[in-house]
């Protein structure tokens, strides 16, 4: 499998540090980080990815999801939310910001990788770090 490049943008350190654990660590992913809207659509139009993972309910996290989708560089990106209101956020209402599935806060670190993959429709195995 090739290695993914996924954006995480969430402005919890801790919330950062531990997914992004799960993603390398589990998932064999190369993870970037971004703490604020503004570095987050900056590393989304410059960088090669593969996914975004977006706490939605950061300030202006719609705003932000809006301008992914809109913007030519980064609409064929999929957006995973990583969210507490994942629930609270209808289907139809991702499929208008290309958004291609929801993990709800508190999230199992063991089953991220998976959830992710599945969500963005990869169909290669997670790889497995010894």
């Amino acid at each position: 499998m090739s290695q993914k490049r996924i954006l995480l943008i969430d402005n919890e350190t801790t919330v950062r540090e531990v997914v992004r654990a799960c993603l390398k660590d589990l998932g064999g992913w190369e993870v970037l980080e971004a703490a604020s809207l503004q570095d987050g659509l900056l590393k989304a139009r410059t960088e090669q990815l593969d996914a975004v993972v977006l706490e939605l309910m950061l300030p202006e996290g719609w705003t932000l999801l809006a301008q992914l989708h809109a913007e030519f560089a980064t609409q064929a990106i999929p957006i995973v939310l990583l969210t507490a209101k994942a629930t609270w956020i209808p289907p139809q209402q991702w499929a208008q910001f290309g958004v291609c599935g929801a993990i709800a806060k508190p999230f199992d670190p063991v089953l991220l990788p998976r959830q992710i993959a599945d969500a963005c429709g990869w169909e290669e195995g997670i790889e497995t770090v010894a």
